[in-house]
């Protein structure tokens, strides 16, 4: 397992799928899939993982509590559930400095295991809902 390091990389799995926790957010991309789009770079290599925590979690010491406590879960889940090929990033939220470190383990074997879902980035109509438009919604008269 190899760590995330440059602010493109951070990029990238910020775009792809989530899931959430009250500790946690565990941000995943498939590089086979982006090997798809033809990028040029060999994206067979081991499982990758940053972390990040923002500022507006605390001051510098908390923030790097934050970290800490989710490296060394990383580093107590097994390794067999993350997912070939994979990128993931965790970013910390304030609850984790306070919350139970057995917790905030289970929290992220169950995200692991959760179906991800994928948020949408950047602007315009969403196109995954299926609503009709309501010049389609008109009222019908009564026979």
């Amino acid at each position: 397992m190899d760590r995330l390091r440059q602010r493109a990389d951070f990029l990238a799995v910020a775009n792809g799928a989530r899931a959430n926790s009250p500790a946690f957010v565990l941000q995943s991309l498939d590089r086979k899939s982006l090997d798809r789009q033809n990028l040029g770079r060999d994206d067979s290599g081991p499982v990758r993982i940053g972390f990040t925590v923002t500022k507006k979690n605390g001051n510098a010491p908390q923030r790097n509590r934050i970290r800490r406590r989710l490296r060394e879960l990383v580093k107590q889940l097994d390794p067999v559930s993350m997912q070939p090929h994979h990128d993931y990033v965790l970013v910390g939220r304030r609850d984790a400095l306070s919350r139970d470190f057995a917790t905030m383990l289970d929290d992220l074997r169950m995200a692991f295991t959760k179906p991800a879902r994928h948020t949408h980035k950047g602007r315009g109509p969403r196109t995954d809902r299926t609503r009709p438009s309501p010049a389609l919604a008109t009222s019908r008269k009564p026979d």
